[in-house]
């Protein structure tokens, strides 16, 4: 089945940083989208531009035969997918619901198998790119599901990210996931590590930047973080409570396969002591204020 405007009704539930400007793509691409965010004021741009509003997932899952979510925590992509007000358990047979929160690959798996005995095509495509990404419509999308049910999403997803990759099974998208933010956890404390040490020594560090980014050092977080820092704008593109979130998630997988994780253990700690000082609503950026603590 092509999935065309004519044919697809989107649901989108979670209008925050990323959700907003993901479904705005998907509504400029001639898409009817309805949308669905506890926050209701959240949703009011998409909603200004034409988007549907929806009182509830229930709603989401009796209007929509396309389902997108992007929510905060495992315990909220459980209660949106499967508690009493859920859209696979109130949705039709069909449906293709997509979780693009980084949430636990057992209950992608979880969500796979109950979604799969109502005929609902449930695949977990989580994503990386931060708000940048989604505003240029440049996310890195990693998919776990059917293959046939991704080759079916994959032009909405082309609406969305640039660098979009089956993974395999369900649960494989969330288990890249995982690979995604262990990278960036010990990244990002290199990153502040650096930018202090040139403010330490002296150096203009936004010149620093200019010698480092297009070398061996290069990297996202050092390209589109870094600047952030030097800046002192430390508004999140990414939320510091849904990195530890992500962390976490990633310890507990890499201890049940037996796995020490020392540069992820370390990254862990030192945002949990930001959290604790009250950060944990700025963006990862602010890591760089772990040396003024």
């Amino acid at each position: 089945m092509m999935l065309t405007p004519e044919n697809t009704r989107i649901g989108f539930i979670g209008t925050g940083v990323m959700g907003k400007s993901m479904a705005g793509h998907l509504l400029d691409s001639g898409y009817p989208v309805i949308v669905y965010n506890r926050t209701k004021e959240k949703a009011e741009e998409l909603l200004e531009k034409g988007a549907a509003w929806a009182e509830s997932p229930k709603e989401i899952a009796e209007k929509a035969n396309v389902i997108f979510t992007i929510v905060g925590y495992p315990q909220d992509v459980e209660r949106v997918y499967l508690g009493e007000e859920g859209i696979v358990t109130n949705g039709r047979p069909d449906t293709y619901v997509i979780d693009m929160t980084t949430s636990t690959p057992t209950l992608a798996e979880k969500i796979y198998h109950v979604a799969k005995e109502k005929g609902i095509h449930a695949v977990d495509a989580p994503v990386s790119g931060g708000d940048v990404g989604a505003k240029e419509a440049r996310l890195s999308i990693m998919v776990g599901g059917d293959k046939e049910v991704y080759e079916t999403l994959e032009p909405l997803f082309k609406l969305l990210g640039k660098n979009i990759v089956y993974q395999g099974k369900a649960g494989a998208g969330q288990h890249t996931k995982m690979c995604n933010q262990i990278a960036i956890a010990s990244n990002m404390i290199g990153v502040c590590e650096a930018i202090v040490y040139a403010e330490k020594a002296g150096l203009d560090p936004e010149k620093v930047l200019t010698s480092i980014t297009s070398g061996a050092a290069g990297s996202w977080s050092l390209s589109n973080l870094a600047p952030r820092m030097i800046k002192g704008n430390f508004e999140p593109g990414f939320f510091i409570k849904h990195f530890i979130k992500d962390m976490t998630i990633a310890l507990e997988e890499a201890e049940a396969m037996g796995m020490e994780t020392p540069g992820l253990d370390l990254a862990k700690r030192m945002y949990d002591s930001l959290a604790q000082n009250g950060e944990e609503n700025s963006g990862t950026q602010a890591l760089y204020k772990y040396w003024q603590q």
